[in-house]
């Protein structure tokens, strides 16, 4: 949540030993993850209840049980199916990018895009440190992880200052991805502001710091 997701495809969302065998359970787990968010995103957690998730997804209580063991299970796939979902509406924005800061620059505007579009995102992602520690933790070492990881390849091609270290680069990744979190919840969630001005401002600032 807010911030660039990088991340390697998780498997399936549903429960262990629950993943859908057919294209058509893949389409009922859809709906049943899409009403999931819908739902925690509305009423929050500890509001929302197994039997309103399926009369969203309109499917039979017994269905749910096909795919999840448990409400926290539903919402601990539903942390990495979002999780998933911003990492592959990013993704394409590298694409065609002149260096790395202008591959994070085109990242940060297509993610405030996907913010303003998806901002109950912020509410789940929020409400997993609480429900689903471990996955809330994962979300965020995983994406820091891998802005580490960019930023390492592109010193190392002469894109950064070389002197910035690995463990300086660790640090620089957090704070990046801190960013964009608040990026995302100040200018598409609290407000409305052009997603191209905001991701060339940052981008200009990471360019002074990163590369000067």
């Amino acid at each position: 949540m807010g911030e660039i997701v990088d991340q390697e495809a998780p498997g399936s969302p549903a429960s262990d030993g629950k993943a859908p065998r057919t294209a058509r359970g893949e389409r009922t787990l859809r709906k049943i993850l899409d009403a999931a968010r819908d739902e925690f995103g509305e009423r929050g957690f500890s509001e929302s209840s197994i039997v309103a998730i399926t009369q969203r997804a309109g499917v039979a209580l017994g269905t749910f049980y096909t795919y999840f063991d448990s409400k926290e299970a539903v919402f601990q796939a539903l942390v990495s199916d979002m999780s998933a979902q911003v990492r592959d509406h990013v993704a394409p924005a590298f694409a065609g990018a002149r260096d790395a800061i202008d591959g994070e620059r085109r990242a940060l505007e297509s993610f405030l895009s996907f913010a303003r579009t998806h901002r109950d995102v912020y509410r789940i992602i929020d409400e997993a440190e609480f429900v689903e520690p471990a996955a809330y933790r994962s979300h965020y070492e995983t994406t820091a992880t891998r802005i580490a990881a960019r930023l390492k390849a592109a010193r190392d091609k002469g894109e950064l200052a070389a002197d910035l270290s690995d463990a300086d680069l660790d640090i620089i990744s957090w704070a990046m991805m801190g960013a964009n979190v608040f990026l995302g919840l100040k200018f598409e969630v609290w407000s409305s502001a052009d997603p191209a001005r905001v991701a060339e401002v940052t981008g200009r600032l990471l360019r002074k710091g990163l590369c000067e």
